[in-house]
């Protein structure tokens, strides 16, 4: 006779399943910490393009100010000959009493300028057949006086205070002009 005694069914696979039971559990962990890093990239992107928003935010109420500004008369109603110069606008975007942005706006150039033009019937034809007013239509003049449309390019740089980090915004704005203001600064 065999002195051993035999074996209870299914007790060769006990390290079997403790095996996969580990395989299964550092899968799973491999999963979770895909997710979250994953995650993390994502937070990081929103918060790199709110950051952005921001500063083009910043840049967009910087050009405001300086549009509104460009050529503005005397106030006797004498149109301006002055040069625009350089700004450096300091933006709270958030209202906390705490400068975000500092937005470096370049002097603005005038890109192009052309005659404004009125045929004297105090009406104009456009693409389609549409017709409207023209600027001195009901005012009693036969043409425009010299007025020149003009347009003028503005670039920004715009720094974060915290970070130190910068993103250029550009615009282009349109400015009426008379003779003297075309000769001085878009004649060349």
């Amino acid at each position: 006779m065999n002195p051993r005694a035999p074996l209870a069914r299914g007790t060769g696979q006990r390290g079997a399943a403790l095996l996969i039971g580990m395989i299964m559990l550092l899968l799973i962990t491999l999963v979770v910490t895909a997710a979250f890093n994953l995650s993390n990239a994502n937070l990081k992107a929103v918060g790199n393009l709110q950051t952005r928003n921001e500063a083009v935010a910043a840049a967009n109420r910087a050009i405001e100010e300086v549009a509104s500004s460009l050529l503005v008369p005397g106030s006797d109603g004498s149109p301006t000959l002055a040069a625009p110069q350089q700004t450096v606008s300091m933006v709270d975007i958030n209202n906390d009493g705490v400068t975000d942005y500092q937005v470096n706006v370049t002097p603005p150039v005038c890109v192009r300028a052309t005659k404004a033009l009125d045929s004297g019937s105090g009406g104009s034809t456009g693409p389609g057949g549409v017709t409207g007013g023209a600027s001195s239509s009901g005012s009693g003049l036969a043409t425009l006086p010299d007025q020149y449309n003009s347009v003028w390019d503005i670039s920004t740089t715009v720094t974060d205070s915290i970070t130190g980090t910068s993103t250029a915004v550009r615009q282009g704005v349109r400015v009426l002009l008379n003779k003297a203001q075309f000769d001085a600064f878009c004649a060349s």
